[in-house]
């Protein structure tokens, strides 16, 4: 076992909403307020010198505008911090794309949305024995000098904010529903040694959300459940657009269809990495669409491209891995899809319809995506004597489908059974 400190964002429910929800509700609107006063600020002096200020010049400003003071100091910065990424963000993808767009005003309708607020250090007061945090106001909407909000929450029932090395920052968060708090920790965490010396490979997709090589078995984890997830929520949330922006009706699908998918990508790499500790593997490679997101696939490829979350997927699979032993390797897919795993012959016809793979030199036969996630493998090592590397190995993988009343994946007999 060996010792890591790393950083762990906890959800904490509000149990007093009631009594700090007007409260919440004002500095939410104080962070939109301030971030489009900062917004139009850019906007005026871009128009008139042609260049949009730095964050230390914006803050130096937005520090004399009244709205300032709504919020406390700390977290007043960190939304002009927000705003400053936001246009960083947009350079950088403006470079790719002369039609994006630049950040926008924070707004619904007429209204102003509730933004999320931080509270950095400054900010503050965590009482960890009675499961409370006392956060600050600014100057503008304090009623007397010591006024602040105190807020009672509850965590997961494994989670344990007093054991934790530090907490870097509180964020207060509108969920759709009601006000939560993000808790960002920095904690201690011992970790298990290697898993192993065997090497694994992934291949991402859309169809089969990840195809995994494992030194003995090829297993496939479709995204059926997410499809049928987006289908219902999005018929849900059809045509309920109104003059003030989505309705409660279309808010609530988007929530529900967040949560779930959140779910599922947190299940599927648990379950990868807990495959890959059984079967003492400590290295997993998985593919990594670079630029992807440039590419034209058409109006429904497109689409399917946007929502596609193979970030977010390496993400949870890193940090989970890094717990367990199993270290996860981001590796460039060139030409993965097209290459066969057995003789490296990359004749781009060989990717048939339907996810089959027929190699013209070699005549090996099997699911494209378990070719795939076999490169992605042979990028770390090549394939160690007497593993099984048949046709009938890559043809026939395993299945795993996700379970929606377990919330867990098992074979494919086992959820028809």
């Amino acid at each position: 076992m060996a010792n890591l400190t790393v950083t762990r964002t906890y959800v904490g429910s509000i149990q007093n909403q009631r009594q700090v929800h007007d409260g919440l509700d004002s500095l939410g609107d104080s962070a939109s307020k301030l971030w489009n006063v900062a917004r139009w600020t850019v906007a005026r002096v871009w128009g008139e010198i042609g260049i949009i200020p730095d964050e230390s010049a914006l803050k130096s400003y937005m520090k004399n505008q009244a709205c300032w003071k709504d919020l406390n100091a700390q977290s007043s910065q960190k939304v002009i911090e927000e705003l400053s990424d936001a246009f960083q963000s947009w350079f950088d993808l403006r470079q790719k794309d002369d039609k994006a767009n630049p950040p926008g005003y924070r707004k619904h309708g007429d209204e102003r949305p509730r933004s999320t607020v931080t509270f950095k250090a400054d900010g503050f007061k965590h009482d960890p024995e009675n499961n409370r945090v006392r956060l600050s106001k600014g100057s503008n909407l304090k009623e007397h000098f010591s006024d602040f909000l105190l807020c009672e929450y509850q965590t997961r029932s494994n989670v344990d904010l007093s054991e934790v090395n530090s907490i870097q920052n509180v964020r207060a968060v509108w969920n759709g529903d009601e006000w939560e708090l993000h808790f960002v920790c920095k904690i201690s965490l011992e970790v298990d040694e290697s898993a192993g010396n065997g090497v694994a490979g992934i291949d991402l997709g859309i169809t089969n959300i990840v195809t995994v090589a494992f030194p003995e078995e090829y297993v496939l984890y479709p995204g059926n459940s997410l499809k049928q997830d987006k289908h219902y929520f999005t018929r849900a949330e059809y045509n309920t657009e109104g003059e003030n922006g989505p309705s409660e009706q279309s808010m609530w699908a988007r929530r529900k269809l967040a949560d779930r998918e959140t779910h599922f990508y947190h299940v599927l790499s648990e379950t990868i990495i807990s495959e890959c500790v059984e079967r003492s593997v400590g290295t997993l490679a998985v593919s990594w669409p670079e630029n992807v997101r440039e590419s034209d696939w058409g109006k429904t490829g497109n689409k399917k491209l946007h929502t596609w979350a193979f970030d977010r997927l390496y993400q949870y699979l890193a940090y989970k891995g890094e717990e367990h032993g199993v270290e996860v390797l981001k590796e460039n897919e060139w030409n993965t899809s097209k290459t066969c795993s057995a003789c490296g012959d990359d004749t781009k016809s060989n990717r048939k319809h339907r996810g089959l793979y027929v190699c013209q030199s070699c005549g090996l036969v099997g699911n494209a995506d378990c070719n795939g996630a076999e490169n992605m493998r042979q990028k770390i090592t090549s394939s160690p004597h007497g593993e099984d590397r048949s046709n009938g190995c890559v043809a026939q993988p395993s299945t795993y489908l996700f379970d929606r009343e377990s919330g867990t994946f098992h074979t494919r007999e086992q959820v028809v059974s």
